[in-house]
């Protein structure tokens, strides 16, 4: 890193061309091989659909632009769980917006998406679910099996607003 002096006493750093060039590509990687997946779980998330999915894709890029902006800052941790992390977040913030829908997980409310697409689609564990929302693991598991009866009795009566 290059330091120079932007004023009296002032010291700032600027990355070479070369080192950020670099985090970009890298970056670029990490997205061309996770957006897709994200794409899906945050379109699962607002139980839109997959070719109508505007709130999705919005959640998906404010995760990705947080996750650039922390890149170089990342050591061991796992750029795709720190999107991820994030695009929850930002979710729970606004789960206000997403009632109803079209998706398959409509029938349920944004608490209960979102407990089911880290749990059950992402393979969180309970405990880290438990910590990201704020819950107990036992309100996570209650939360859990809930929303997957609402889903299977949802699938045996399309009627009722969950089939997409």
């Amino acid at each position: 890193m290059r330091e120079h002096r932007s004023g009296p006493g002032e010291r700032t750093s600027r990355r070479p061309r070369s080192e950020q060039a670099h985090r970009t590509r890298e970056f670029e990687a990490f997205v061309a091989g996770a957006a897709g997946r994200l794409l899906h779980s945050a379109t699962l998330l607002t139980a839109e659909s997959r070719t109508a999915n505007p709130h999705a894709r919005a959640l998906l890029a404010a995760a990705l632009a947080h996750t650039y902006a922390v890149w170089g800052r990342l050591r061991d941790e796992d750029p795709y769980d720190l999107a991820r992390r994030d695009l929850a977040a930002r979710f729970a913030r606004s789960a206000w917006r997403h009632h109803g829908g079209r998706g398959p997980l409509a029938a349920l409310s944004p608490q209960e998406r979102l407990v089911v697409v880290l749990r059950l689609y992402e393979g969180v564990a309970e405990e880290q679910v438990a910590a990201l929302l704020g819950l107990s693991e036992a309100r996570v598991r209650a939360v859990c099996a809930r929303s997957v009866a609402v889903l299977r009795a949802a699938a045996r009566d399309p009627g009722r607003g969950a089939a997409a």
